[in-house]
């Protein structure tokens, strides 16, 4: 922020740029970020907002190239550094090394061009740690190779990461075909495109499944981006995601252990609407309880939703080989997998899930370190 004047007004600060823009900053504002507001070691809030006076009079400000220094009615100076004003300006969000844009994709991305690590890479460098994190988030996925063929190689690639997300499924998962299963991934039927968990609260962020073994017929791997499906959805017809994205259904799951519930949209928008999660899981829906007014409008927008899940334009395929794990977005990515044969071979995958929270911290503490 190059500085070529400011302007002095009772509630407000207007610093003009020399490149012809101007930030506007309430005094209530500047008194609530001084310096002095925060604990110099922890660097979280101890100024007592209410000890301020609702509109602060400011009454003079200069600066030197590099600071603001603030003098107030009631005796309080406060000096700003210039590129804090200029990096929390009002009316424009901080930047964050964790936003990383998405790219969406259809079935134009195939086996081929999904972003690829080595695990050895991974858990040896923070660079290609942090290179390997932006990737998935900007494809929403991402193949790890070189895996161990042990239990817990891809665990320590997760936790490369951050903390393990821990559900009713434990801190890690076994994928395969057992009697008596509580989920349908525990059995070899054919599992259409969902996301993991969409009944609790705040579903599980990044999913990590490493496959041990693969030599079952069948059992290949399905992926589709729900950011894409949602978006397509909105540009063809707005009706319908308009109803997905406001109207919450009810998600359930249960059994001898569990009842876990909540209600929710099947997609979820930001505060600048754009569309931030998808919960989408059929096996799992509950019964619709909204008005019944709108009801058939509302199963109209599901259905041609579901539809679009089954469209192999929107499908990426593939069968995972043993040592190699696939990490996704589990609140973008929707995921599924074609039928298998049990007798015909053993089918076995290790899974984990880190939360969006853990994942962007740790993009956040790379940037900040350089690597």
């Amino acid at each position: 922020m190059n500085v070529s004047t400011l302007e002095v007004r009772a509630d407000t600060l207007l610093v003009n740029c020399t490149d012809g823009t101007t930030a506007t900053y309430p005094t209530l504002w500047l008194r609530d970020n001084c310096a002095s507001a925060f604990h110099p070691q922890t660097e979280e809030r101890v100024l007592d907002l209410l000890s301020l006076d609702a509109a602060p009079v400011l009454q003079q400000a200069s600066h030197d190239g590099e600071t603001i220094t603030l003098h107030y009615a009631d005796g309080h100076v406060s000096v700003m550094p210039l590129a804090l004003l200029d990096a929390h300006r009002p009316g424009r969000p901080a930047a964050d090394p964790a936003a990383v844009p998405p790219r969406l994709w259809h079935a134009d991305l195939t086996p081929a061009g999904v972003p690829r690590f080595a695990a050895a890479q991974i858990l040896g460098n923070d660079g290609a740690l942090r290179t390997w994190m932006e990737e998935t988030s900007t494809i929403g996925l991402s193949l790890v190779d070189g895996l161990d063929n042990r239990l817990d190689a891809g665990v320590e690639v997760a936790c490369r990461i951050g903390f393990l997300r821990e559900t009713n499924f434990g801190m890690s998962f076994e994928v395969v075909s057992k009697p008596d299963p509580n989920n349908l991934a525990y059995t070899a039927v054919t599992l259409p495109l969902h996301t993991d968990l969409p009944n609790q609260e705040v579903p599980p962020g990044f999913q990590f499944l490493h496959c041990l073994a693969n030599e079952a017929e069948g059992g290949g791997s399905v992926f589709a981006d729900g950011f894409a499906l949602a978006e397509d959805l909105r540009a063809r017809d707005p009706e319908a995601f308009r109803l997905l994205s406001e109207v919450a259904i009810p998600f359930r799951f249960h059994d001898r252990d569990a009842d876990i519930r909540t209600h929710a949209p099947v997609i979820t928008l930001d505060r600048a609407g754009r569309v931030s999660e998808i919960r989408w899981n059929a096996h799992i829906a509950g019964m619709f309880d909204m008005d019944a007014a709108v009801m058939p409008a509302y199963y109209r927008a599901y259905r041609t939703f579901m539809a679009m899940t089954r469209d192999p334009a929107y499908q990426l395929t593939f069968k995972l080989a043993a040592g190699e794990m696939i990490v996704f977005d589990n609140r973008r990515v929707l995921h599924g997998r074609a039928a298998f044969d049990p007798a015909s071979g053993f089918r076995h995958l290790h899974g984990c899930y880190v939360d969006r929270g853990e994942f962007n911290s740790r993009l956040r503490l790379l940037a900040r370190a350089g690597g």
